[in-house]
């Protein structure tokens, strides 16, 4: 079917007052963009609703683009005609013939008449019935259920058009990207981290992500991996900005202090440190990590707790309740699974002990620490050293590749 428009519904920052207008104006600002491949489309706003007019662009592309929009709940595609009652009729009855092969003895509907052009002659109740009387007529094998109809044929009257559509298809929904602040993500090459960051983004957080790297112990396509997945985050928010962390001084100096059931807590607590101190450069006012409670032993509870004494942050953990089989279903639909699974080992699969602690005390990792008097240098060091590359949504980022073995993929311990 071809159809004219696309009707785009805002999810539930319409109930929050004061900043709807700003909330709708990011949305617009960020539909915008992402029109511009299509430059048949146009964009236009009326009633609290979105509405991209298609001017011959393919409605299902640009469904597919436009689900993507955190804040937007739901995408309607719409015919328009004229609002003039043998138009309105002649156009139902048409559009209800282009789904006539879905149609079968017993399949029920009803139709939905708004009168939001209160000049129109008949009412909304009076419309229901001249609609839906010739539908009936034509297609004999429907019936009318005004409950729970299989389709709902749905009518806007208004004084510029008439709007006829039937399908509601859902959108992301959440908060619109950057409207509740900006967060670093500590962004790792698994499975859970991108996850977190795409939850975040759908509560209104604009997410940049760091990422450390131990050369040579991890390897290039360890790295490629890992801006592969910051790219699939690019194509939900549209830019995501990469910090490559050099984290192995710091993590070989750790495998040298004879704790080596500290290791993780120790390493994760200087990654803090450090993403702390980018967030801070980057005005970002908390850090994300993919933690899901009880999964590995840096995410239990005493753990946990141990970890982010590191950082004054607020920590952010949107993973923290749900199970590996709910984060796996998410990351799926994300697009981010497929990356995650290849077989190149980040900086959290090394140096992993047989026995890490899941219970460590906070007053021996502070004296742990303590020993280190070149620790604060390191974390300055790593912050200095850091590489910052920008992705886009839709665009091809090159690294240099180099040969290297596989390696079989381990626990993530972001």
């Amino acid at each position: 079917m071809k159809y004219d428009m696309l009707l785009l519904r805002f999810g539930e920052f319409m109930l929050k007052g004061k900043n709807r207008s700003r909330f709708e104006k990011t949305i617009i600002n960020q539909v915008r963009s992402l029109l511009k491949p299509y430059p048949g489309a146009s964009l236009r706003k009326e009633f609290g609703r979105l509405y991209v007019d298609l001017g011959g662009e393919s409605h299902t592309e640009l469904i597919a683009v436009l689900k993507r929009v955190f804040g937007v709940m739901s995408i309607s595609p719409v015919k328009v005609t004229a609002s003039e009652l043998d138009q309105i009729v002649e156009t139902a009855v048409a559009f209800m013939d282009e789904r006539e092969c879905e149609f079968k003895e017993g399949t029920t509907f009803k139709v939905n008449v708004r009168r939001v052009w209160k000049e129109f002659p008949s009412s909304s109740h009076e419309m229901n019935h001249l609609v839906g009387s010739p539908i009936l007529r034509k297609f004999q094998q429907l019936s009318v259920d005004v409950r729970q109809p299989d389709i709902e044929l749905r009518v806007e009257i208004r004084d510029q058009g008439t709007y006829i559509f039937n399908e509601v298809i859902p959108a992301v929904g959440g908060f619109p990207l950057g409207t509740n602040g900006k967060a670093m993500l500590l962004l790792s090459g698994g499975i859970d981290s991108p996850v977190a960051a795409w939850s975040s983004m759908r509560r209104g957080l604009e997410v940049e992500c760091v990422h450390f790297y131990s050369y040579p112990f991890t390897s290039q396509r360890a790295k490629e991996k890992v801006i592969d997945l910051a790219r699939a985050l690019a194509d939900h928010a549209g830019t995501i900005k990469l910090h490559l962390v050099p984290f192995t001084e710091i993590q070989t100096a750790f495998t040298q202090l004879g704790q080596d059931n500290l290791i993780i807590t120790l390493m994760r607590r200087s990654m803090l440190r450090i993403a702390t101190k980018l967030a801070e450069r980057e005005h970002a006012l908390a850090l994300i990590t993919g933690d899901s409670l009880g999964q590995v032993a840096s995410q239990t509870l005493p753990s946990m707790n141990v970890i982010g004494r590191a950082t004054e942050l607020p920590l952010l953990r949107p993973l923290v309740m749900m199970d590996k089989q709910e984060i796996i279903t998410l990351s799926k639909q994300i697009g981010t699974y497929d990356i995650s699974i290849l077989p190149y080992d980040d900086c959290c699969t090394l140096f992993v002990p047989k026995s890490p602690s899941t219970n460590p005390n906070l007053r021996i990792v502070d004296k742990i620490e303590a020993t280190m008097s070149q620790l604060p240098e390191w974390v300055e060091q790593a912050v200095e050293q850091t590489e910052t590359i920008t992705l886009h949504a839709g665009e091809t980022f090159i690294v240099n590749n180099q040969q290297d073995e596989d390696h079989e993929m381990k626990e993530e311990w972001f």
